[in-house]
């Protein structure tokens, strides 16, 4: 089954560009969510950012189907919501959670790996 992503690629500009790739689920590519929870640990090799991008209310069952998210570059992850850029250059164990004031630091801070 292929995914209908909610942007189309000639509409990703660059805006958060040479960050790495990142995890996202499918509740932001496919089904045009805004970033709910942000989370970052640390990367894992040069191409890794140790971001993690999630709408907020995906299930650990939603989670544990691979097919439900992927690696993205983090710049494409800004396109779905541009509101993550300021954050991006927060350090490993950071976490962002969304209020009605938009994305604010989650004082539990990111999950450990």
């Amino acid at each position: 089954m292929s995914k209908h992503f909610k942007l189309s690629a000639e509409q990703i500009k660059p805006l958060a560009l040479g960050r790495g790739g990142a995890i996202a689920s499918d509740r932001i590519t496919v089904d045009g969510h805004r970033v709910g929870y942000m989370y970052r640990t640390k990367a894992h090799n040069k191409l890794d950012s140790g971001w993690a991008f999630l709408a907020g209310d995906e299930s650990d069952a939603y989670m544990n189907n691979s097919s439900n998210h992927a690696i993205y570059d983090v710049n494409t992850i800004a396109n779905y919501d541009p509101e993550i850029i300021p954050l991006l250059d927060a350090p490993a164990g950071s976490a962002f959670i969304r209020t009605a004031s938009g994305l604010i630091p989650d004082p539990q801070g990111a999950p450990h790996d």
